[in-house]
C-alpha cells in the first residue's frame, strides 16, 4: 500500500485560497498526480488544500472525501518567548526553548510537558492519529502495537491533501517518532509530495517507510521555483526571509 500526502500549493492565508503562484504549482501537480493510478483521494476542509486538490481531481473526473482530521494541526501553547497572548501553534517554537526539554525528542514523551497538557496537544494528536488508523483498517490494515496486521494485502495508493503541521503528525504516526523532531526538522515546500509504502517482510506484518519527502520535481520539470512559504531565515542577517 501506498500513501501520498501532498501539502496545500503556496498559500493565501487571509483568504484560505492560493497565491497567484500557488495555483501554478497546484497546475504542475495535477498533471504528475493525474498519471497515477490512485484508488481514493481524501483532502482537509480547509480552502487552500481543497483548491490544491481541485484541478487533479477535475483533471481525473474524481471527487474527494473530506475530512475534519486532515485539517491543519493548530492546538494552541504559550511559547515560552511570547507569553500568554497571543497562544502560538503548538509546533512553531525557537530551538532554544523547545531543544532544552529532553521529553520533546520522544515519541511516547514529546506531549507529557506542561505547555502541551494546558494546550491539549495530545488528546488533538490522538484524535488525528485514530482517524488515521481507522481509515487504514478499512483497507486492511489493522494498527497493533507500533505496526500493522495486514488482514488485506493490497497494492493502492490513497492520497491526502493537506498541509504540513498535519503531515507531520501523520508521519510521526506511521513511523514512530516524535513529531517536535519532524516538526522542526523537516521542511514541505508548498505543494511538495511525501509517499509512504509499507512494508510487509513477514506475512501479515506491515510498517512503513518513508521513500520521499518534499518532492517538488513537478516543479523543477517546469522551471518553477519552489515558495519560500515553509522556510525561515537561514541567515539571520537574511532581513528579507521571514524570521518569526
Amino acid at each position: 500500500m501506498k500513501l501520498l500526502i501532498i501539502r496545500h500549493g503556496d498559500p493565501n492565508y487571509d483568504i484560505d485560497s492560493l497565491t497567484p503562484k500557488g495555483w501554478k504549482e497546484v497546475a504542475y501537480l495535477s498533471e504528475r498526480i493525474a498519471r497515477l493510478d490512485i484508488r481514493d483521494f481524501y483532502v482537509s476542509p480547509y480552502g487552500r488544500a481543497k483548491d490544491t486538490a481541485s484541478l487533479t481531481l477535475k483533471k481525473m473526473g474524481r471527487t474527494a472525501t473530506e475530512c475534519e482530521w486532515l485539517r491543519e494541526f493548530t492546538p494552541k501553547i504559550v511559547r515560552p518567548d511570547r507569553g500568554p497572548v497571543p497562544a502560538a501553534v503548538c509546533w512553531d517554537w525557537l530551538p532554544q526553548d523547545w531543544m532544552k526539554e529532553e521529553d520533546f525528542f520522544y515519541y511516547d514523551r514529546w506531549m507529557n510537558p506542561k505547555v502541551m497538557q494546558d494546550g491539549h496537544v495530545g488528546e488533538e494528536y490522538k484524535w488525528v492519529t485514530d482517524s488515521l488508523d481507522e481509515l487504514l483498517a478499512r483497507y486492511g490494515y489493522v494498527r497493533e502495537g507500533h505496526y500493522y496486521r495486514v488482514e488485506e494485502s493490497n497494492n493502492d495508493t490513497i492520497a491526502f491533501f493537506c498541509h504540513f503541521g498535519l503531515g507531520c503528525v501523520l508521519i510521526s504516526h506511521l513511523l514512530g517518532v516524535s513529531p517536535m523532531v519532524l516538526w522542526h526538522g523537516l521542511c514541505a515546500a508548498p505543494s511538495s509530495v511525501a509517499v509512504l509504502n509499507t512494508e510487509e517482510r513477514r506475512q501479515g506484518i506491515a510498517s512503513f517507510r518513508m521513500s520521499e519527502y518534499g518532492d517538488i520535481s513537478h516543479l523543477y520539470a517546469n522551471d518553477e521555483p519552489p515558495a519560500f512559504a515553509a522556510r525561515f531565515c537561514e541567515r539571520y542577517e537574511n532581513e528579507e526571509e521571514r524570521h518569526d
